[in-house]
């Protein structure tokens, strides 16, 4: 039975899903990408590189970062600052005028990186307010709280950004960049309850801050070359890898793929609308019975899912089809992410949360180049996106097959063991 304190804790810590969800909706997939292109005076390809800059940078950030924040007992201090950092920068996005091509760049691979390195803390405090038998639904809460929160905002500056006129904006872009300050603002107020409430488990040694800096960089050494002594933990990692390759190309390359093949922007904008609001009911569900049946078949079933999404999006021709699919994506987005999320969590040894979390946030950030490579590449062989598409299917079946050689129970009892 939960206290009154670890259900406010709690409360808090899916909270933040809620604020910094603002900025994955309207900055990273609907409103900058088009704001990047038709104002700023980018292209797709100078997009493309943004993205690749600001992942590249938080890849090698989040472990050694981590690594300090365990060290330091301070996990809850380096979220605040990336949190800051990133919903400065989405409010400095407002300054973005016509031709401003490199200042957005640069403000974009701020906020991603306050976005990116922000979540490797705050991935690693689920361990601190709640115990192991509870993560699943506790994971899966924030996630439906982020696609709630994300989605709301959306809604709210698409409506700003439609309906300009009749509220007494100049123009399409006046009203784009005041979205973009509403993301700063919401991602900053939704993010204090964490900040007041959650309590960090400390373990700080004394010391100067370039000599955490030593520590953090020796600890991440020991993380690559000690990593082997949890074997259940490597499997898991590599059989993530694959599937969030797979996750992460249905995500980037979704839009592009219905521009492909016809399907106009408004049914694009709107079918990320419906992912958001399905996926807030359906993460919620899918913890409890994550809970109930288990959080490995849960994780099954939700590949199995997109193996089916991968293979329907093949036979896609009209915008109705679309939004069948962006619900079945909304179905099961979040509750996969969510479970893996709370499994890798048991199979870490601990006082290193931060650290393995940045760990896992580097690797699969640096391997999830994959899924798009193979996508350009079989696209480019046969001219065909349709075919691209279903070779992202390789991904989800190399993370099933990787998944059923990992034993959970087995994990769990090698992160008890001292590292």
């Amino acid at each position: 039975m939960l206290s009154m304190d670890d259900k406010k804790q709690i409360n808090a810590w899916v909270m933040y899903d809620w604020a910094n969800s603002a900025f994955a909706t309207t900055i990273m997939a609907a409103v900058m990408p088009i704001y990047f292109i038709s104002v700023a005076g980018g292209t797709d390809g100078s997009w493309s590189f943004t993205q690749t800059a600001a992942a590249i940078v938080v890849a090698l950030l989040s472990p050694l970062l981590g690594a300090i924040a365990d060290h330091t007992g301070r996990k809850k201090t380096f979220l605040r600052v990336f949190s800051i950092i990133g919903a400065s920068a989405s409010v400095a996005m407002a300054f973005i005028g016509p031709g401003d091509m490199w200042l957005a760049s640069v403000l974009v691979v701020i906020g991603m990186v306050g976005f990116g390195a922000g979540n490797t803390f705050y991935d690693a405090l689920l361990g601190d307010v709640t115990s192991p038998a509870q993560r699943e639904r506790v994971s899966a809460k924030g996630y439906a709280m982020g696609y709630l929160g994300g989605g709301v905002l959306l809604a709210v500056n698409l409506g700003l950004i439609l309906g300009w006129e009749a509220i007494g904006l100049p123009d399409k872009t006046a009203a784009s960049q005041i979205s973009f300050v509403t993301v700063g603002i919401w991602w900053f107020v939704f993010s204090l309850p964490l900040f007041r409430r959650v309590q960090e488990t400390r373990l700080a040694r004394e010391g100067t801050v370039g000599a955490h800096i030593k520590t953090g960089a020796r600890r991440l050494k020991e993380t690559f070359q000690r990593i082997k002594r949890y074997p259940e933990l490597m499997k898991f990692m590599l059989a993530y890898w694959f599937f969030f390759d797979g996750i992460n190309t249905i995500i980037v390359m979704a839009a592009s793929y219905g521009t492909t093949i016809g399907i106009e922007s408004d049914h694009l904008i709107a079918a990320l609308l419906i992912t958001q609001f399905v996926g807030f009911p359906a993460s919620l569900l899918f913890g409890k019975l994550a809970d109930r049946l288990g959080s490995k078949k849960m994780l099954y079933s939700s590949l199995v899912i997109y193996l089916i999404i991968v293979v329907l999006g093949y036979f896609m021709t009209s915008a109705l089809h679309f939004y069948l699919l962006a619900c079945m994506v909304g179905l099961v987005q979040g509750g996969s992410q969510a479970t893996s999320r709370s499994i890798f969590s048991k199979v870490i040894p601990s006082g290193r949360n931060a650290e393995f979390f940045g760990f896992l946030s580097f690797t699969s950030r640096f391997f999830s180049f994959g899924g798009p490579l193979v996508f350009g590449l079989v696209k480019l062989i046969s001219d065909s996106s349709r075919s691209a598409l279903l070779a992202v299917a390789f991904f989800f079946v190399a993370g099933i097959i990787l998944l059923t050689f990992v034993n959970l129970a087995k994990g769990e009892q090698e992160a008890k063991q001292s590292i």
